[in-house]
C-alpha cells in the first residue's frame, strides 16, 4: 500500500493558480456520511490515488464519518464492471460511487469502433443501474498514457482522446459529475517532456567542465519523463497525487483546511476560517498564540515533493494559511508546540505563507499519522474483497454473509480509530526574528 518512489526533474509550474474559494462543502460531490466505492481496474486496486482521495476526505472532514470501499480489479473494463455492479457495488449500499473504467477497454491500440460502442453501451449500464438505486456517480475518464515512459503508447495516446469523447454526455444524460482525467493528465504530460528537454539543453552546455551537471544529465537520461506514470499506465506517488487532485478539485472540493490572521502589532487575532485563536501575545519583533483548526491539512509525502510545482502546490487543495502583520522586516523561525518548522520573510507573512505543505513538525506527524493507519486499515478492505466479495460462497450463502459482516465490523473499527486520530488538536504557535 506503500507509495512507489518517484524521482522527477521539474522546472515550472504546470496548473496555473486559482482565487480560493471558501471552505465551503455545500457543492462537493462527497457528502457527510457518505459510503464511498471507488469502481475500475488495476490502477484503482492499486490503492494509491483512492487513498488519497480518502486521505483528504478523512482529514479535511473529521466529523464525516465517511466508509471507503475499493473494488477496483487488475484488467478490468467497463464490461467487466457492469456485470458486477449489483454484486461488488450495489450490494456494498454505497450513497457515492466513482466510476473509472476505459484503460483496458479501447485495447491500447488505434481506435475500433466496436469496442468504443461495448465501453459506453457498458459504462451507460452502470449509470442507470445506480440512478435506479439512488446511489451519486461521479463518472471519471482515464489518465492520458505517458508515451515518454512507453512510446509503444503513442497511438494508443490519441485513440483514447476519441474514446473518452462521450463520457461527459453520457454522465450530462443522468445528471451525474464528471471529471475529464484525460486531458488534465496530457496536458501534464506535454508539458514535462518539453521542460525536461530544456533542462538538458542547459546542462549539456555546461557539462564539460561541470561534474554535477554530467549527473544530472546521466539522471534525465534515466528517467527520460517524470514516472509519475512508470510504466505508462500505472501511477507512481507522483501520478496518484496528480490523479488525486485532478478528480477532487474536479468535484469541487473545498480549498482551505483553516486560515488564519494575526496582527503582531497589536497582539491581536483577525479573520478567522475553520480555526479560531486564543492567547495573542508578543508584538513588532514576534508573536506567539494558540490555534485550534476544524481539520488537518494533507501530510505531503516525499514522492509528492516534485510534482507540486505542477499542482499549484496544492494551493487549490491543501491551503493552511498563516497571515501576520506588524512584524518588522526580516526574517522569522516558525515553531510549531516547541518544533521550528520554516522560516519566513516578514513580508511573505504579511502577505500570507500557506503551512498546509510543511513536512514536519506537529501537525504532519498527525497527518502521516492518520495516513498510515488508513494504509493498515485498507489491508483488511482489500483482503476482504479479494477473499470473500469476489470469491463463490462454497460454504454456502449465509456463512459468506456472516464472514463479510464480520470482516466489515473489522473495517468499521478500524475506521473509528483513524476518526480518533484525525481529530484537531489545540496547538501553540511562534514567531520569533531568525538571528
Amino acid at each position: 500500500m506503500k507509495r512507489f518512489p518517484t524521482r522527477l526533474t521539474l522546472l515550472a509550474v504546470f496548473v496555473a493558480a486559482a482565487p480560493l474559494t471558501a471552505a465551503d462543502s455545500t457543492d462537493f460531490f462527497f457528502k457527510k456520511g457518505d459510503r464511498i466505492v471507488f469502481l475500475g481496474d488495476s490502477i484503482t486496486e492499486q490503492y494509491q490515488y483512492s487513498t488519497d482521495i480518502e486521505l483528504y476526505l478523512t482529514t479535511r472532514f473529521p466529523e464525516w464519518n465517511l466508509t471507503f470501499i475499493n473494488a477496483g480489479i487488475s484488467g478490468d473494463t467497463a464490461t467487466g464492471g457492469a456485470s458486477r455492479f449489483a454484486t461488488h457495488v450495489l450490494a456494498e449500499k454505497p450513497t457515492a460511487v466513482t466510476i473509472d473504467f476505459g484503460m483496458n477497454d479501447g485495447g491500447y491500440g488505434a481506435f475500433d469502433k466496436k469496442r468504443a460502442k461495448a465501453f459506453l453501451e457498458k459504462t451507460e449500464t452502470m449509470l442507470k443501474a445506480a440512478k435506479e438505486a439512488g446511489v451519486r456517480v461521479a463518472l471519471i475518464s482515464p489518465n492520458a498514457v505517458e508515451v515518454r515512459n512507453n512510446p509503444g503508447l503513442k497511438t494508443y495516446l490519441e485513440t483514447q482522446k476519441e474514446f473518452y469523447a462521450p463520457l461527459k454526455e453520457l454522465a450530462d444524460k443522468y445528471m451525474d459529475a464528471f471529471v475529464d482525467q484525460y486531458a488534465v493528465t496530457r496536458a501534464f504530460e506535454e508539458k514535462i517532456g518539453p521542460d525536461n528537454d530544456a533542462v538538458k539543453g542547459a546542462l549539456e552546455k555546461i557539462a564539460p567542465e561541470n561534474a554535477l551537471a554530467k549527473t544530472l544529465i546521466e539522471k534525465l537520461a534515466a528517467d527520460t519523463a517524470v514516472k509519475a506514470f512508470p510504466d505508462g499506465v500505472h501511477t507512481g506517488g507522483g501520478g496518484a497525487l496528480l490523479m488525486a487532485r485532478t478528480i477532487l478539485v474536479g468535484l469541487k472540493a473545498p480549498a482551505v483546511v483553516s486560515d488564519l490572521e494575526i496582527d503582531a502589532a497589536d497582539h491581536k487575532a483577525g479573520k478567522a476560517t475553520r480555526c479560531k485563536a486564543d492567547k495573542v501575545a508578543g508584538g513588532a519583533e514576534g508573536v506567539s498564540f494558540e490555534r485550534t483548526d476544524e481539520a488537518l491539512p494533507l501530510p505531503v509525502a516525499k514522492d509528492w515533493g516534485d510534482m507540486l510545482p505542477y499542482v499549484d502546490r496544492l494551493k487549490n487543495l491543501n491551503y493552511y494559511g498563516l497571515k501576520v502583520s506588524g512584524l518588522k522586516e526580516g526574517k522569522y523561525a516558525l515553531s510549531i508546540d516547541g518544533k521550528k518548522v520554516k522560516t519566513y520573510a516578514a513580508s511573505d507573512l504579511a502577505a500570507g505563507v500557506n503551512l498546509g505543505n510543511l513536512d514536519s513538525g506537529p501537525l504532519f506527524e498527525q497527518s502521516e499519522a492518520v495516513f498510515k493507519a488508513i494504509n493498515e486499515k485498507n489491508v483488511l478492505v482489500h483482503n476482504r474483497f479479494n477473499d470473500v466479495v469476489r470469491k463463490a460462497a462454497a460454504v454456502g450463502e449465509e456463512a459468506k454473509r456472516d464472514d463479510l459482516k464480520r470482516r466489515m465490523d473489522e473495517i468499521d473499527a478500524r475506521q473509528a480509530t483513524i476518526y480518533k486520530l484525525a481529530q484537531p488538536k489545540m496547538h501553540k504557535f511562534e514567531l520569533k526574528m531568525a538571528k
